[in-house]
């Protein structure tokens, strides 16, 4: 996959969305030259986020409201590593956007050493290392009790490791879903601009 370099030129690029580097999405983001929208979770997005970016989780994106409100400029899509952007991306393509995707989402923007913000609003536990424990608990519980009381409990853990392979090779975690929306992983004030 190649990431675009800066160019004026863009109408090869009206029509898919490509791939920018962090480095050409802060020139351009700096020089108001594009719009950034992140199309994570909120509880991703308050644990990190690039200052200034939207939060449009993926699934309220609608292409033809992203046209109307961004039309006529660059909008650079980025989730945590790709797979979320480049979806969004390609449905306002289609739409007319001029459609991006930040190469590497937000792991590449660290690893850059450009800057993150992180909401006060954010978990003290990410949602993921919560995923971790939680799996992990109902794992040993489904041991355990496999063990002591009746091997049926071992379905427990049967059914928590497939739920990790599917969420491994799909990019969806139910259980994370589910933990999100927890009391205390209810995040607030990261709905519009960061």
């Amino acid at each position: 996959m190649t990431t675009m370099p800066v160019s004026d030129d863009l109408a090869p690029y009206a029509a898919e969305p490509l791939p920018v580097s962090p480095g050409v999405a802060q020139v351009w983001l700096r020089s108001d030259d594009a719009v950034l929208i992140d199309v994570r979770e909120p509880f991703e997005n308050a644990a990190n986020h690039i200052g200034g970016s939207m939060l449009r989780p993926l699934g309220s994106i609608d292409a033809q409201d992203i046209a109307r409100e961004f039309g006529g400029s660059r909008v650079i899509f980025h989730c945590q590593a790709g797979k979320r952007s480049q979806e969004a991306a390609e449905r306002c393509a289609a739409a007319g956007v001029m459609a991006f995707t930040l190469d590497g989402g937000i792991d590449a923007w660290k690893s850059a050493g450009l800057p993150v913000e992180r909401s006060a609003s954010a978990p003290r536990i990410g949602v993921m290392r919560q995923v971790q424990i939680t799996a992990g608990s109902l794992v040993l519980l489904g041991v355990v009790l496999g063990a002591t009381v009746a091997p049926a409990f071992l379905g427990i853990s049967a059914v928590v490791g497939c739920g990790l392979v599917f969420a491994g090779a799909t990019g969806w975690c139910g259980l994370a879903k589910a933990l999100s929306l927890a009391p205390w992983n209810r995040v607030h004030g990261t709905s519009c601009s960061s």
